[in-house]
């Protein structure tokens, strides 16, 4: 397996688990004021960070640059998304939380660009080398 799956794989359980103690937080608490930021903090920390891990461990041939790209956006957006979601949320909208948070969800989009650009390039190649192998098959044999 690639390692940067193995990397992906191996954030996506931390992040979840922080996600099901925030769970169990609120749960206990009967506040669930930060309800938004527990589901940002599961469905980018760990869904999404285990499909990409999913992805780049079947797409052996996608590029490693921008398997890398793509961590390192995706993680650094988690990381400023939610402790600055979770002050909005306390604090409101007027806080100075509302800065890092914006900035975050503009790095979590570039981290879902340059995905995109991975499974595009994967995509692509493919469907060259398929229109090779057609083509080559598709020649008459010297034999003949």
């Amino acid at each position: 397996m690639p390692r940067v799956s193995l990397w992906f794989f191996a954030v996506a359980p931390l992040y979840v688990l922080v996600g099901m103690g925030l769970g169990i937080f609120m749960g206990a608490n009967n506040d669930f004021a930060l309800a938004p930021a527990h589901a940002h903090l599961n469905l980018l920390g760990w869904v999404t960070m285990a499909l990409y891990g999913t992805f780049y461990a079947l797409a052996r041939d996608a590029s490693k640059k921008l398997a890398w790209t793509v961590f390192a956006l995706a993680n650094t957006a988690v990381i400023i998304m939610i402790p600055s979601l979770s002050m909005v949320l306390k604090f409101g909208p007027q806080s100075a939380f509302i800065a890092p948070l914006v900035v975050s969800e503009f790095i979590t989009v570039a981290g879902m660009a340059c995905f995109a650009l991975s499974v595009w390039g994967v995509l692509l190649k493919a469907r060259r080398e398929d229109q090779q192998r057609s083509a080559m098959l598709a020649r008459p044999s010297a034999a003949e």
